[in-house]
């Protein structure tokens, strides 16, 4: 089942970027496999649950992206993550701007729908933990200002990276002042002064 799991997962992929959400069919997603539509339903009762089975499947290689980023300080492993968040992996632009715009109508499908609600919020949770985490150890090491709440910037930088990628895809809103004002928050109002930070660049 794991291949074939894998194999559908990528197939939902392309068919997501392609259609979108709202006019994504199993067809779409079949006709992107070997699978016929009939198999496919073999392994899954209904869109809904092949959906909610590939943002389990996202959520699995998002924690693996972008989990524990580099650095050998606390601000540079910010700017990391910042920046793994704001350039997710992708053949090219179109596509990247493709599937935003196909996740970004399954948002909009959350306030309604528990299970998407459910899977969307352990992103923000873990990203949420992971900026939590790396703001509280860069305090006890001194490099990130002792009067910094870790939850409440963890919060603003969750919030500000989610708002970031609905510009973008919502009204074309390029994400480099965000990236700039981001690097400027963790610079400026984080970091304790004086501490030597390396600006992680564009990929």
């Amino acid at each position: 089942m794991s291949e074939t799991r894998d194999e559908i997962m990528e197939a939902t992929y392309r068919a997501l970027c392609t259609h979108g959400y709202a006019d994504l069919t199993m067809q779409d997603i079949a006709d992107e496999t070997e699978l016929s539509k009939a198999a496919l339903h073999y392994h899954y009762d209904s869109k809904q649950e092949l959906l909610e089975s590939f943002l389990d499947f996202l959520y699995d290689e998002f924690t693996e992206r972008v989990g524990d980023p580099e650095g050998g300080t606390a601000p540079e492993r910010l700017h990391a993550l910042v920046e793994k968040v704001l350039s997710p992996p992708a053949e090219d632009d179109d596509e990247r701007v493709a599937f935003k715009t196909a996740i970004l109508e399954l948002k909009a499908q959350a306030p309604y729908d528990e299970g998407i609600r459910e899977r969307l919020q352990r992103f923000d949770a873990f990203l949420h933990d992971e900026f939590e985490a790396v703001i509280a150890d860069g305090t006890e090491a001194g490099t990130i200002r002792a009067a910094v709440d870790p939850d409440d910037a963890a919060r603003f930088l969750v919030t500000a990276l989610d708002g970031t990628s609905t510009k973008q895809v919502a009204v074309g809103q390029d994400p480099d002042c965000a990236r700039r004002m981001l690097t400027a928050y963790i610079e400026r109002t984080l970091t304790v002064d004086g501490e030597n930070v390396a600006e992680v660049s564009p990929e």
